[in-house]
């Protein structure tokens, strides 16, 4: 995608930024594990009637429990956009729940709420089948999204000042730094985070929830196709660079032209 700029005109300057990377591991870290056994001795000394140091343990354990079950739900995600998980394949929690070092419950809750967002089906008594999807579907979350996003996009680009968008700098070189090396589930989060953080501006926070989730959804793997190529992650990570570029500049015609085709191949 070429940049554009109106002639003769410089684009405001922006403080240097380091380049952000997001680490993300479909591997549960020791501290989740950590954190379940402290919660399951809480959960035996409840059942023995006994407290330590004037602690509520059912309120303690409910923070761990949440806790675990979080970073299961990231781990999840992302073996999902990194092809880890199978479309059409069947998962159970206690093979996943081994798989991570933590129990099977954690598992199941963070799948049900992966049943909710459409990335897996539940299969009774068996456990949850990787969602199959098709080139169709991927087309016409990217046309929903278009609908959305790209109105929006047009309107901050003609209200925004360009120290704000200046301020974005940082999260869009995430996104190069994470195509840079090939790491999916790193880009999945840092693009969502920088067309969200692009989309807060507008101060709708609904549109902001709607416009993610459809996000997360775009970023599940094709059934025949389950893991991205590192090219075009980069070259969608360029546009995120060029876009911002011309928001700075004000380019409107520019600006106009790259959020169209930012979202016309899906891969946004």
């Amino acid at each position: 995608m070429e940049q554009g700029r109106a002639p003769g005109q410089a684009a405001p300057s922006c403080a240097p930024a380091a380049s952000a990377t997001i680490s993300t591991s479909v591997r549960v870290p020791e501290q989740v594990r950590g954190e379940q056994s402290r919660g399951e001795e809480v959960r035996r000394e409840q059942a023995r009637g006994e407290h330590t140091h004037g602690e509520q343990p059912s309120s303690r354990a409910g923070v761990q429990r949440h806790s675990v079950r979080g970073q299961i739900l990231d781990a999840l995600r992302a073996a999902l956009v990194d092809g880890q998980l199978v479309p059409g394949q069947v998962y159970s929690a206690p093979a996943l729940g081994a798989r991570f070092g933590v129990s099977a419950t954690p598992v199941r809750e963070a799948m049900q709420q992966l049943a909710v967002e459409g990335a897996v089906e539940v299969v009774p008594n068996r456990g949850f089948r990787v969602s199959q999807r098709g080139p169709r579907e991927l087309a016409e979350l990217a046309e929903v999204r278009a609908l959305i996003e790209v109105p929006v996009m047009l309107r901050l680009a003609r209200t925004v000042p360009p120290a704000r968008w200046c301020a974005l700098r940082p999260l869009a070189d995430a996104t190069v730094a994470a195509a840079a090396v090939g790491d999916r589930a790193s880009y999945a989060e840092s693009d969502r985070a920088f067309h969200g953080a692009v989309l807060a501006l507008c101060g709708n926070e609904q549109l902001v929830m709607v416009a993610d989730d459809l996000h997360r959804r775009s970023q599940w793997p094709l059934g025949n196709n389950p893991a991205t190529r590192r090219a075009d992650l980069l070259a969608d990570a360029a546009e995120h660079t060029v876009l911002l570029d011309a928001l700075i500049a004000q380019d409107l015609a520019v600006v106009q032209s790259l959020v169209r085709k930012h979202f016309t191949g899906a891969e946004s």
